[in-house]
C-alpha cells in the first residue's frame, strides 16, 4: 500500500531512526535509516520494548523465512504516534502490541481459511522490518491496545498467542496428563494455558537453571524433573518409572531434535505427541513406525499463530495468565551481540531489547 499524503501524526517526529539491521546472515549493525512510510490503513508505533526468542537465533543464521536486508523483532510493544487517514480502531497515544504475522489472504490456503499456512506469509521481523528499531509501521488491524500493561510483560503476548494456538491444536481432554519437555518463556506460558484447558496433571522436565527455578516459583506444574547434564538417562528413566503408562500428551518445547526423538516413548497408547519447539533446518529424527502404529499415537505440530492476540488479552485482562518476571534481562540494540550470546547459552529466562 502506498503512502498517504494525509496521515494523522504527532508533531516532532524525526526524519530518521536507529534500527538493528542485518545485511545477510550473521552480519548486523545498528544503522540510521529513514522513517517508515505510512499507508492510509497503517499505524506508526514508537517501540518501547521487543522480546527476543529462539526464533531470532534462527533469523540470525538466515533460517526460518528470513529475508535480507532484515530488521528483526517480532514481539514488539510500544505507543502509536501516527495513524493513516482510514484508521479508526486505535488512536495516537494508545499503547499497543503488534501481531507480526500477515497472511496474503488470496493463496490456496488463505482462501480455505488456513491463513497460518499461507504460501506468501509476511512476518514483521522476518520478511519485513520488525520491532528492533525505534519505530515500526504496522497495518492497524495488527495492533491491539494493552492499556497499562507493562511493556516487559506485553512483549510476551506474541509467544502466548503461539501457545494458545498450540492448545487449540492439541485439544486436551479434561483430566489429561501432560509431560512438557522444556520450560523456556513460551513453555511457561503454554504450561499455564494447559492447566486451564484440560490438563489435570502436568509434569515439566527441563535442565536445571533459572528457567526451571522460575517455573517452580510461579507454580506452573504439578511435578518437576530436573534433567542433569551428568546423567540425563537416569533422570529420563525416572519419568517412565513414575508414569508407567506414559502421558496423554507429550509436548516437546526445547527445540532439540534429540529430545524430540525420545519424546515418542513417553506417549501412552492413544496419546498425542506435540512438535512444538523450533528446530534447525538440518535437524532430523528417527521414530519406529511400529511404535506409532501399535500405540495409535497422534503426532501433530504447532507452528506460530495468527489472530490469537485477542484470546491472550482476555486471559491477561482476567489475570489468568501471569507474565511477571519472565523477562529478566534487558539490552539496548547496540548490545545485540551480547544479547544473542546470552540467549544462545540460556543465561537468561527471557531477554528484551528496550528503547525507553
Amino acid at each position: 500500500m502506498g503512502p498517504t499524503t494525509e496521515p494523522t501524526v504527532n508533531d516532532g517526529l524525526p526524519k530518521k531512526m536507529r534500527a538493528l539491521q542485518y545485511s545477510k546472515p550473521r552480519d548486523f549493525k545498528v544503522v540510521e535509516i529513514d522513517m517508515p512510510d505510512l499507508g492510509e490503513e497503517d499505524v506508526l508505533v514508537k517501540i518501547s520494548a521487543c522480546g527476543v526468542c529462539g526464533t531470532d537465533l534462527h533469523f540470525h543464521e538466515g533460517e526460518f523465512m528470513a529475508k535480507f536486508p532484515l530488521i528483526p523483532g517480532h514481539e514488539a510493544a510500544g505507543v502509536v504516534v501516527a495513524i493513516g487517514r482510514r484508521v479508526t480502531t486505535v488512536a495516537v497515544g494508545d499503547r499497543v502490541v503488534a501481531d507480526p504475522m500477515e497472511p496474503c489472504r488470496s493463496c490456496f490456503y488463505c482462501v480455505r481459511d488456513q491463513g497460518l499456512l499461507c504460501e506468501n506469509m509476511s512476518g514483521y521481523g522476518g520478511t519485513v522490518p520488525g520491532g528492533m528499531a525505534e519505530y515500526c509501521r504496522y497495518p492497524a488491524r495488527h495492533v491491539y491496545p494493552i492499556g497499562d500493561l507493562p511493556s516487559l510483560e506485553a512483549v510476551l503476548i506474541e509467544p502466548a498467542a503461539c501457545a494458545s494456538h498450540g492448545i487449540e491444536r492439541m485439544s486436551p481432554k479434561v483430566g489429561s496428563t501432560v509431560l512438557l519437555f522444556g520450560c523456556g518463556p513460551t513453555g511457561m506460558l503454554l504450561a499455564q494455558l494447559l492447566r486451564q484447558n484440560g490438563a489435570a496433571n502436568l509434569t515439566i522436565a527441563s535442565k536445571g537453571g533459572p528457567k526451571l527455578d522460575l517455573a517452580r516459583q510461579l507454580d506452573l506444574a504439578d511435578s518437576y524433573v530436573c534433567i542433569s547434564d551428568d546423567n540425563p538417562s537416569e533422570d529420563m528413566k525416572a519419568i517412565k518409572t513414575a508414569n508407567p503408562h506414559g502421558f496423554d500428551i507429550v509436548v516437546e518445547a526445547t527445540g532439540a531434535s534429540s529430545v524430540l526423538e525420545q519424546s515418542i516413548f513417553y506417549v501412552r497408547k492413544g496419546g498425542t505427541l506435540v512438535v512444538y519447539g523450533v528446530y534447525d533446518d538440518a535437524a532430523k529424527v528417527a521414530w519406529p513406525p511400529s511404535r506409532i502404529w501399535t500405540y495409535e499415537i497422534t503426532v501433530l505440530a504447532s507452528f506460530c499463530s495468527t489472530l490469537k492476540f485477542p484470546v491472550v488479552l482476555e486471559y491477561v485482562k482476567t489475570k489468568k495468565l501471569n507474565l511477571k518476571g519472565i523477562v529478566n534481562k534487558t539490552y539496548r540494540i547496540e548490545e545485540w551481540a551480547e544479547c544473542l550470546e546470552a540467549v544462545r547459552k540460556q543465561q537468561v529466562v527471557k531477554a528484551a531489547i528496550v528503547f525507553d
